[in-house]
């Protein structure tokens, strides 16, 4: 089951890594086809659109860390909880 989990986000990064793909491929050619935009105004959009690309994949990538250290915290607890479980009900028993 775990199996079709991953292959299922497998095709949905790849459907959404060919949008975006298209996405710049149209807006590439949007840019290049405009004739009355000067050239380096055209540049200046260029890099702006890879610097707003950059900080956006660095914020997912920063929020997905985040959780990730949520989620290894959250398991360290329930494991020592469980831990301090397990040693009160020996000692009880005992």
């Amino acid at each position: 089951m775990l199996n079709t989990t991953r292959s299922d986000n497998a095709l949905i990064m790849l459907f959404n890594g060919a949008a975006v793909l298209v996405a710049y491929g149209m807006l590439a050619l949007s840019l290049y086809m405009s004739p009355d935009v000067p050239l380096s105004t055209k540049g200046y959009w260029g890099i702006g659109i890879l610097l707003l690309t950059l900080a956006l994949v660095n914020f997912v990538k920063y929020r997905f860390d985040d959780r990730l250290s949520e989620d290894r915290i959250q398991r360290l607890e329930e494991a020592r909880n469980e831990r301090l479980l397990t040693e009160y009900v020996s000692d009880k028993e005992a």
